[in-house]
């Protein structure tokens, strides 16, 4: 069986930038097995497969190379890219995934594509996990929480930057994630941050989506602005563009295709 695969850098304007992610547009769902055998086998952040169901709606599902992830936003990106490629005339698709429910994404007239989530704002921890801390070679100022990931809050953007991670200590505090994040001393953006996965994809992840669903709200609160810009400081890096809209966070960023191509399964 031959299946179309596109490979898109989201949360990117140039190639080998921002985060890869695979997308795969089936007429009916594969056995699970061989989904998650397609996304070992491509060994990216994540492989979205999509099937359209009657009444429009795109139900999407992601892969890392080890397990099904409940939310990635940067497989989204790519996924829409993908679609409003293939019908121009698209203005806006509507997606449903478990974890997350109904969603909408937009093509914006400044090229942007927006994806419209729903708020995961973190709550503030007063225990801090010892693997957190141990796995960290920077302490913290704060952690916070969410659904997702913990939070450690750093009061200098060199700290996030410069800061080294014990993934056999992270894999501890699954099915939790990391993210580390200060404000930006940059005029460009408004915060940073890199996000540490290895009990779930694989060790730090290069643009991750579906996190500033959590840090938007965080970083809104914290600098009292509702629009803000966000770097991602992996080696790749990737930029997004947020907005706290009461319950729901829009996340904008740019694609760009990388691959186009058939798989033999």
């Amino acid at each position: 069986m031959k299946l179309k695969m596109s490979i898109v850098d989201a949360f990117a304007d140039k190639l080998f930038k921002g985060n890869q992610a695979a997308v795969i547009v089936l007429e009916r769902w594969l056995d699970e097995k061989l989904m998650q055998d397609i996304a070992a086998e491509n060994n990216l952040s994540e492989t979205a497969f999509l099937v359209k169901e009657k009444n429009d709606i795109f139900n999407i599902r992601w892969f890392s190379p080890l397990c099904e992830i409940d939310f990635c936003g940067h497989a989204t990106l790519a996924s829409a890219f993908i679609l409003f490629k293939e019908n121009e005339a698209l203005t806006s698709i509507k997606f449903y995934a478990k974890a997350v429910g109904n969603f909408e994404v937009y093509k914006k007239d400044d090229g942007l594509i927006q994806m419209n989530f729903p708020k995961r704002e973190p709550v503030k921890v007063q225990e801090f996990p010892n693997e957190l801390l141990e796995g960290l070679s920077i302490k913290p100022k704060e952690i916070y929480k969410n659904v997702q990931a913990y939070f450690a809050v750093y009061e200098k953007e060199e700290d996030v930057l410069n800061i080294e991670y014990k993934s056999e200590l992270l894999k501890k505090l699954a099915p939790y994630d990391v993210v580390v994040t200060s404000a930006s001393k940059n005029r460009e953006y408004d915060f940073v941050s890199r996000y540490f996965w290895p009990a779930s994809g694989g060790k730090e992840d290069p643009v991750t989506g579906s996190i500033h669903a959590g840090l938007t709200p965080f970083w809104a609160n914290k600098l009292n602005k509702n629009i803000l810009v966000a770097l991602q400081a992996s080696k790749r890096t990737g930029v997004l563009f947020c907005e706290l809209k009461e319950d729901r966070v829009l996340i904008s960023g740019k694609a760009v295709q990388y691959l186009e191509g058939n798989i033999s399964v």
